[in-house]
């Protein structure tokens, strides 16, 4: 599914300059999200400067050019910003004055800071979508000297079944809360108060699963949505992804497909961006958070699809026309590489071997990060073939992500063929 603007006339689109000169976009963030754009960009003759904070950060062990600097400082900011026909992002974290100084000097933001803002701000988000009629938990902003109060109403006509989240932040699990009774739930707001954390209060959705809606959108107008997927979350972060969600209907595919280019299309995205919905129980969708640049959900679409989440997103900032969004296979599964909770004696050099011995259809990508528990230090996508189970795609991809985790097969083979 794909939507493109029905304008006459295109503006003019920022160019290198000098004969043989390569575009350069400059990407704010220097972790694996912008270490696989730079991949990207290798591939389509562009540049990639990134601003990192600090030498071996997964893109700055990678790309030539480099800014070391801070996100929070607008000097550095101007400094990755020189020259670049454009500037995005692979995080939120950029304080959303610093965006509108770069955006009056005549710095390309993109996407601009007033689609950005929905993405960086849940409750700027919440209120947004609840205007434009879209499905979203019922929610309350836990702020001023009625908070507690606020919050205790709030508890009492969803019967306990509330998270809470921090306005601004939060990701894979962090700064968010689902309290076991009322005494927990003024406990964490007590605390964040405590630490100037604004809290908002969400009821709880009964789903029966997590979807992402992954759009790109151009500032000509073009847009295309991939087909919508299957997230699958442990420990609060994004451990699995189906692509496409198996047995979604196709009018729940359409409608989440509709939402996110509608949400791209008016609140002026640039770039991808990742529509996180429930699925509940009784065959709804309400939508869960926003995320505008690259996105783990997206991760799948390096192999799976013709135009994979990173190409797309240069594309999307440099007013290319977008790629073709459709699916190689059937169905992809991406597993995500985590931290084990001691890292194997094995090498990880020595783990990528076994595993390409084993199973030579196995995308590989790593970020070039330490080991801790839990963190995510790569993914690996297995492309079904014509007529594969989708479990049985899914167990391989598992498979493979808890071998590079941990040296261990989970059915039990020897890599050295020891009985």
């Amino acid at each position: 599914m794909s939507q493109e603007s029905t304008g006459q006339n295109r503006a003019p689109r920022a160019v290198a300059s000098g004969p043989g000169a390569l575009p350069t976009v400059a990407m704010i963030g220097g972790g694996q999200l912008a270490r696989m754009t730079h991949q990207a960009a290798i591939a389509l003759g562009q540049r990639l400067r990134v601003l990192a904070a600090s030498a071996d950060e997964p893109a700055a062990l990678v790309t030539p050019d480099v800014v070391l600097g801070s996100h929070d400082d607008l000097d550095d900011l101007r400094r990755v910003a020189a020259g670049a026909v454009a500037v995005t992002f692979d995080h939120e974290g950029v304080p959303t004055d610093l965006l509108h100084a770069l955006v009056a000097e005549g710095v390309n933001v993109l996407p601009p800071p007033e689609a950005l803002i929905h993405a960086q701000d849940k409750s700027v988000m919440r209120r947004r979508l609840s205007e434009m009629g879209l499905p979203v938990p019922d929610f309350v902003d836990l702020d001023g000297p009625d908070a507690e109060a606020t919050l205790r109403d709030f508890f009492a006509r969803h019967d306990g079944r509330v998270v809470l989240k921090a306005i601004r932040g939060g990701y894979d699990g962090r700064g968010v809360w689902m309290p076991d009774d009322l005494d927990d739930a003024v406990a964490v707001l007590t605390r964040s108060v405590a630490d100037g954390t604004p809290l908002l209060a969400e009821a709880r959705v009964a789903m029966r699963r997590e979807l992402s809606a992954m759009v790109a959108r151009s500032p000509f107008g073009q847009g295309a949505v991939w087909p919508v997927v299957e997230t699958v979350q442990r420990n609060g972060q994004c451990a699995v992804v189906i692509a496409p969600a198996p047995d979604l209907s196709d009018e729940l595919a359409t409608q989440a497909q509709t939402i996110a280019l509608r949400l791209a299309n008016e609140l002026g995205v640039v770039g991808v961006m990742a529509v996180e919905l429930f699925e509940t129980q009784d065959g709804h969708l309400s939508i869960n958070e926003l995320a505008m640049r690259p996105h783990n959900s997206g991760h799948w679409s390096m192999d799976g699809a013709v135009t994979g989440q990173f190409e797309q997103h240069l594309r999307a900032v440099l007013d290319y026309p977008l790629g073709d969004t459709r699916a190689r296979a059937e169905v992809t599964v991406m597993a995500n590489i985590l931290g084990a909770d001691s890292a194997p004696e094995m090498s990880m050099d020595e783990r990528c071997h076994h595993l390409m011995a084993r199973m030579p259809d196995a995308r590989v990508h790593l970020y070039a990060k330490g080991e801790r528990p839990e963190r995510k230090i790569g993914h690996v996508n297995i492309v079904g073939a014509p007529g594969d189970d989708v479990a049985a795609v899914r167990e391989r991809a598992e498979r493979a992500a808890h071998w590079m985790s941990t040296a261990v097969w989970t059915d039990g083979w020897d890599e050295h063929g020891r009985e």
